[in-house]
């Protein structure tokens, strides 16, 4: 039985394990299985593997993205540029690592855009927001990384006066802040500077309006939360997982 499954940690919430069934329901592949893999520590994942080897293929959430790569047999173009795996395609006794992430968020931005959206601000510096700047590169946007240990060539939080935000119209949240059940809590942005030329995106879709957004929303600025994104880069596994083999 085809089985597939979300590598991560605290995953309960998971959107992939909801996703999936409802599309093997649909599809009518009713001998397809899709569970979470709740992994306190990422050395567990080769014992994973064995107690499942009819696993097929895997999806990969924080805090695990850059962790999981020593443990695979190699990685696509796109996955080793960014630096990050949120797809693992399983073939026999071969793992290799995709990023599905990046695409899913150009897909999802872009309707939003305007000429004006040329700079960028990231906040977070973990494995999501890898795949975030490398979609910022491809569409020609600037952006600079937000920190709260900053380092060269970044912005702390402090930093963020009133040219760097009007210079930035858009702003990613990478970071878990304002994920449930801690929906108040948000990254420390001088909100105050935000306007109705800004762009707001979140990658949490957990609550759908997190606080970040919020606050943005009551100053006129447009927002996004990352259920979009979520979705495109779940029909592009899929689509991993049943390309043949060359």
């Amino acid at each position: 039985m085809p089985l597939f499954g979300l590598i991560g940690k605290n995953i309960s919430y998971s959107f992939s394990q909801v996703y999936f069934r409802e599309k093997f329901e649909k599809l009518q592949l009713t001998d397809h299985t899709y569970v979470n893999f709740d992994l306190q520590d990422i050395r567990e994942f080769p014992e994973t593997l064995r107690e499942h080897p009819d696993l097929m293929g895997c999806n990969v959430t924080i805090p695990y993205k850059e962790a999981v790569i020593p443990y695979l047999s190699g990685l696509s173009n796109k996955a080793k540029e960014i630096g990050a795996v949120n797809v693992i395609k399983i073939e026999k006794d071969k793992l290799t690592g995709y990023n599905t992430d990046y695409y899913g968020f150009q897909a999802s931005l872009q309707p939003l855009l305007r000429k004006d959206h040329r700079k960028a601000l990231i906040l977070g510096t973990g494995g999501a927001s890898k795949a975030i700047a490398f979609s910022l590169r491809e569409l020609g946007i600037a952006y600079t990384f937000v920190s709260r240990k900053p380092e060269e060539g970044q912005f702390s939080y402090n930093d963020l006066d009133e040219k760097i935000m009007r210079s930035h119209t858009v702003i990613i949240n990478c970071t878990p802040l304002g994920t449930f059940p801690n929906v108040e809590d948000r990254p420390q942005l001088p909100y105050d500077l935000i306007g109705p030329e800004h762009l707001l995106y979140d990658l949490i879709y957990n609550p759908a309006e997190t606080s970040f957004l919020k606050a943005g929303k009551e100053k006129g600025a447009t927002t996004s939360n990352g259920l979009q994104m979520l979705r495109f880069q779940a029909e592009k596994a899929w689509e991993i997982w049943n390309t043949p083999p060359r």
